[in-house]
């Protein structure tokens, strides 16, 4: 028997994964925007979109909001699809036409997929990515405080009852603006944490 008249096909809208040069991810979109509408394929390359969070830095004492591209290199593309199911599995076939368009955009360099065809990302991929950026409801930026201290760097401790002493800093915490310090306390090492604005790198004279 033949599979054709085992397939069931229907036209679904997904979001895929391109990759591109690193740093070129702006450009790709509004090159590829400008393509999809002179090449009038618009309903079928639906909507681009370069995934960023705002985080909020603090630069010489300064606060700004700053947009972070979450996957450096990665454009997401909502694209029209016809899926077809059989006994074997679900496949997703993109418009030939439209494929051809991205695939040869200056910066693009594929399709996350296996070999030439692409695969659509799964549904909760792309609900974690929203999520994140506040696509389908606003997220509060997330606050990065500059640093110019690292693992493994001696410290010292500028306010609170150990200010004075020095210590070794042995873990990072970006989300919470901590770190944990080992600091002889009375001829035994002890382990702290603190606040990012509590210690200071120690300066050697």
């Amino acid at each position: 028997m033949n599979d054709e008249n085992n397939v069931e096909k229907r036209i679904e809208k997904r979001w895929f994964m391109i990759h591109t040069y690193s740093g070129y991810e702006k450009k790709v979109k509004t090159d590829l925007d400008q393509k999809i509408d002179a090449l009038g394929v618009r309903d079928v390359v639906t909507r681009i979109l370069v995934p960023e969070e705002e985080t909020i830095e603090t630069v010489r004492g300064k606060k700004k909001v700053v947009a972070r591209k979450l996957f450096p290199g990665y454009v997401m593309l909502e694209m029209m699809t016809t899926r077809e199911e059989t006994d074997n599995g679900i496949n997703y076939k993109v418009d030939s036409d439209a494929w051809y368009v991205v695939r040869n955009t200056n910066g693009v360099t594929g399709f996350v997929g296996v070999g030439s065809d692409p695969i659509p990302m799964e549904e909760e991929e792309t609900e974690t990515i929203f999520k994140a950026i506040g696509f389908n409801e606003p997220v509060e930026a997330r606050e990065i405080v500059e640093i110019d201290f690292g693992i493994d760097d001696y410290v010292e401790v500028i306010e609170g009852g150990f200010q004075g002493q020095e210590g070794k800093i042995y873990e990072i915490d970006y989300e919470q603006s901590k770190v944990k310090v080992m600091i002889d306390v009375f001829g035994r090492m002890t382990s702290l944490e603190l606040e990012f604005k509590s210690i200071e790198k120690y300066k050697k004279i």
